[in-house]
C-alpha cells in the first residue's frame, strides 16, 4: 500500500493536466471551473491521507524495534556492481511527514476551490498542486537517497510552475525563476555530498547508511572513514538545505515565492517543500552526529537566520510577505534545534508550524479574497467585524505562532529554546538569539494581527464603490485601496481554516515535555535527546517562564505601539536610517545583483559575443560559406548545352585513354 500514497496525486495530476492539456485548452472549448478539477486534485491528495492513517495504524500495532514498512517496485539503476531499486520505506520518522503533507496538503486542496474560483486555468493549477504533492511524499518516502533526491528536485521544478503560475506578469515569472535558480545551488552542494558518501560509505541506502554507523544504539566511525570525511559530507548537504530550507545566504528566492497564489504559498511554507531540508537532517541524524564542526555550523546558520529574517519582517507591509520572512525565521529554529542535537524537538516544530502557518497563510488568503486582492495591511483596520470567521482562527495562529501556551507554538518553541540552552552542543548565545528571536516574532505577529483586524478600517470605501468587486484571481493583483463591500469568505475557504485553528490549538499536546508521546514514536529512528547533567532541571521552568513573558511582552508592545499609527511614523521618522535597511530588507537582493547577477550577465554577454559570435558561429557559418561557394562554382559548368556536355565527356574519354596507355607502358 505503501506505492499508493504517491500514487494517487500522481493520478491526479495525470487526469487533469491531459483534461487541460488536451481538452480544456483547446480553442473555443468550455472552460471547466475550480469545482470539477478541485473536486478530483482534492480526491486524489485525501487518498493519499486516508492510506498514510491506515498504514500508521499498522506502524502502531508493532514493536518499537520493527516498526518499518517497506515496498519495492522495480530495480531502477544496475552498473559497475551498484544497484539501487526504486523502494520506499515508511517509519516512525516518514509516516509523520507523509499525514502532515498529505493532511495540510488536502485542507490547502479544499481551500483552492474557493480561491481559485475565478482563475482562467483552474485545471492547470491543480494539476501543478498534485504533482508538488506527489514529488514531496516521494521525497519522504524514498529509501535512498537518489530516490530523496528524485522528490528533491520534482518539488524544485513545481516550485518554479507554481511560483510563476500567472506568468504574463514579469514579476511572478521572474520570481519563479529565481526560486529555480537559487534552488540549483543549493542543489549542487547535495549532489556532491551523495557522491561523498558513496564513496566513503559504498551504498546510499538509509539502512545500510545507518547500520554501517550505529552499533548498539551508538554511532560511531566505521574503519577507514575520516571525522573531516564526514564534516564535508554533512556540510555539502546541509548547502541543499540552505537552499529548499532557505537559510542564509540561500533565502532570498521564498520572499519573493509570494508571487504565487495564496495556497501554493501556504503549502510551499508550511507542509512541503521548506520542510525537506529538515527532513533530511532529521534522517541522518546519526551521520550529524558524528561531526560536532557540522552540527555547530548547522545550529549558527539556524539561529543567525532566524534573528535575521525576524528583523525584516518587522518593517514589511506585504501580509503575504510578513509570514514569508516569519516562515524563514521558524525555519532557522528548527535548524537550530537540529544543529544542538534535539532533531525530535526540530520534527515536532514542523508539524506544529505546518498547523499554525497553512493556517496563517490561508487566512491571509482570505483577507486578500474579502478585500478584493489588497495585500498591504496599512489599508486594511477593522476586518474583525466583517470577517469574524478569518478574525477568529486567525486570532488562535496568532497565538501560537507567538508561543503563548497552550497553542502547538509554544511547545515546540519551548522544547527548542530549553535543548539550546541545556544541551552538550547548545550554548547560552544560541538560546539568547532563539528567546531574542521569539520577542520579536510576537512584535511583528502582533502588529499585523492588529494592524488587519483591529482597529478602524484604513481603506477608501468611496474608491472600491467607484470600482466595484469582481475581480479574479487570475489578473493582476493590484495593491490600490480595497473597495467597499469587504466579506468573509465561502465555506470552503473557511472550513479548512477551522480545521487548521483546531490543531494549532490541539496539536502541541503530542510533545509535552517529560511524557512526550511524538519522542518515544520517533525513537527508534531518532534517539531521546537530554539535557546534560550539569543544569539544573528547575532551570527549564525558569526558561519556560522567560520563554513565556518574552512572547507577552512582545505582544504588549506591538499592542502599546499600534494602537495609534501615529507612534510607528515617530519612530520610523526618528531611526530613518536602521529602518530603510529593514524595508529594504538589509540590502541583500541589491548585494547579490551587483556582486553575482550583474558581473555573472556581463560575463555572459562577453562569451557570447566574443566567443559564440565571434568564433563558433563564424567556424559554423564559414562551413556553410564554403558549401555556398562551391556549389555555385559547380554550377557555372550546368549550362545546359548538349554540345558542351558532350565536349567534357569527350575531354574524359581521352583523359581517361591516355591514363591507361601511361599505366600500360
Amino acid at each position: 500500500m505503501i506505492a499508493l500514497i504517491p500514487l494517487f496525486p500522481l493520478i491526479g495530476f495525470l487526469i487533469n493536466g491531459s483534461w487541460y492539456a488536451f481538452v480544456q485548452a483547446a480553442p473555443g472549448r468550455r472552460k471547466a471551473g475550480s469545482g470539477i478539477t478541485g473536486a478530483i486534485a482534492t480526491m486524489a491528495i485525501l487518498g493519499s491521507f486516508v492510506v498514510s492513517c491506515l498504514l500508521f495504524l499498522q506502524l502502531q500495532g508493532l514493536p518499537p524495534e520493527s516498526r518499518v514498512l517497506e515496498q519495492t517496485l522495480f530495480p531502477w539503476m544496475t552498473f559497475a556492481g551498484f544497484k539501487l531499486d526504486m523502494a520506499f520505506r515508511l517509519d516512525s520518522l516518514s509516516t509523520l511527514f507523509t499525514l502532515v503533507v498529505s493532511g495540510v496538503g488536502t485542507l490547502i486542496h479544499i481551500y483552492s476551490i474557493g480561491y481559485m474560483s475565478h482563475d482562467a486555468t483552474p485545471g492547470k493549477f491543480f494539476a501543478y498542486l498534485n504533482l508538488f504533492c506527489f514529488a514531496m511524499l516521494m521525497l519522504v518516502l524514498g529509501a535512498s537517497l537518489p530516490i530523496l533526491f528524485l522528490g528533491w528536485e520534482g518539488v524544485g521544478l513545481c516550485s518554479y510552475l507554481l511560483i510563476g503560475y500567472w506568468y504574463s506578469d514579469p514579476e511572478k515569472a521572474s520570481a519563479g525563476k529565481k526560486a529555480f535558480v537559487v534552488n540549483r545551488v543549493g542543489d549542487f552542494g547535495f549532489l556532491l555530498g551523495m557522491f561523498l558518501i558513496f564513496t566513503a560509505f559504498g551504498t546510499l541506502d538509509f539502512e545500510a547508511l545507518r547500520s554501517a554507523i550505529v552499533h548498539g544504539g551508538h554511532a560511531a566511525l566505521p574503519e577507514g572513514v575520516a571525522v573531516t570525511t564526514v564534516t564535508a559530507i554533512c556540510l555539502l548537504l546541509f548547502v541543499g538545505c540552505m537552499g529548499k530550507s532557505a537559510q542564509i545566504p540561500l533565502y532570498v528566492w521564498l520572499p519573493d515565492a509570494m508571487a504565487g497564489p495564496t495556497p501554493v504559498s501556504a503549502l510551499i511554507h508550511a507542509a512541503t517543500m521548506v520542510t525537506s531540508g529538515i527532513y533530511m537532517v532529521a534522517r541522518l541524524n546519526f551521520l550529524y552526529s558524528l561531526s560536532p564542526t557540522a552540527m555547530a555550523v548547522v545550529a549558527a546558520v539556524g539561529g543567525v537566520t532566524a534573528f535575521f529574517a525576524a528583523t525584516i519582517a518587522i518593517t514589511q507591509k506585504d501580509i503575504k510577505k510578513v509570514l514569508a520572512y516569519s516562515t524563514v525565521s521558524q525555519l532557522g529554529y528548527m535548524f537550530l534545534a537540529c544543529g544542538v542535537g534535539a532533531f525530535t524537538a526540530g520534527v515536532f516544530h514542523v508539524i506544529t508550524h505546518a498547523f499554525f502557518k497553512a493556517l496563517l497563510f490561508l487566512g491571509a488568503g482570505s483577507v486578500i479574497h474579502g478585500m478584493h486582492e489588497e495585500q498591504d495591511i496599512m489599508k486594511m483596520g477593522g476586518l474583525r467585524a466583517k470577517m469574524p470567521v478569518t478574525f477568529a482562527t486567525f486570532a488562535l495562529g496568532w497565538l501560537a505562532i507567538c508561543g503563548i501556551p497552550p497553542f502547538s507554538g509554544f511547545f515546540s518553541k519551548d522544547e527548542i529554546l530549553w535543548l539550546a540552552f541545556s544541551s552538550e552542543h547548545g550554548s547560552v548565545l544560541l538560546w539568547g538569539l532563539g528567546a531574542l528571536t521569539a520577542v520579536m516574532t510576537a512584535f511583528y505577529m502582533t502588529r499585523l494581527f492588529t494592524l488587519t483586524f483591529l482597529g478602524k478600517p484604513r481603506f477608501s470605501e468611496a474608491h472600491g464603490e467607484k470600482h466595484g468587486h469582481g475581480h479574479g484571481h487570475g489578473d493582476d493583483h493590484s495593491h490600490g485601496h480595497a473597495p467597499a463591500g469587504v466579506h468573509e469568505s465561502p465555506f470552503s475557504m473557511t472550513g479548512p481554516l477551522q480545521v487548521l485553528a483546531l490543531l494549532s490549538l490541539i496539536g502541541g499536546f503530542m510533545g509535552i515535555p517529560h511524557m512526550s508521546w511524538l519522542e518515544h514514536w520517533l525513537a527508534p529512528v531518532i534517539p531521546a535527546h537530554q539535557a546534560t547533567g550539569h543544569v539544573a532541571a528547575e532551570m527549564e521552568w525558569v526558561l519556560m517562564g522567560v520563554s513565556v513573558a518574552g512572547a507577552a511582552l512582545g505582544i504588549f508592545l506591538a499592542i502599546r505601539l499600534y494602537a495609534d499609527l501615529e507612534l510607528p511614523r515617530q519612530f520610523a521618522t526618528k531611526w530613518a536610517g536602521l529602518y530603510r535597511v529593514l524595508f529594504n530588507k538589509w540590502y541583500v537582493d541589491e548585494l547579490y545583483e551587483r556582486t553575482l547577477v550583474r558581473p555573472i550577465h556581463a560575463l555572459s554577454q562577453g562569451l557570447w559575443k566574443n566567443f559564440d559570435v565571434a568564433v563558433i558561429d563564424r567556424i559554423v557559418l564559414s562551413f556553410g560559406r564554403a558549401s555556398q561557394w562551391s556549389g555555385q562554382t559547380v554550377r557555372t559548368i550546368q549550362t545546359g548545352s548538349i554540345q558542351f556536355y558532350a565536349l567534357v565527356l569527350l575531354i574524359g574519354i581521352v583523359l581517361s585513354v591516355g591514363y591507361l596507355i601511361y599505366g600500360l607502358a
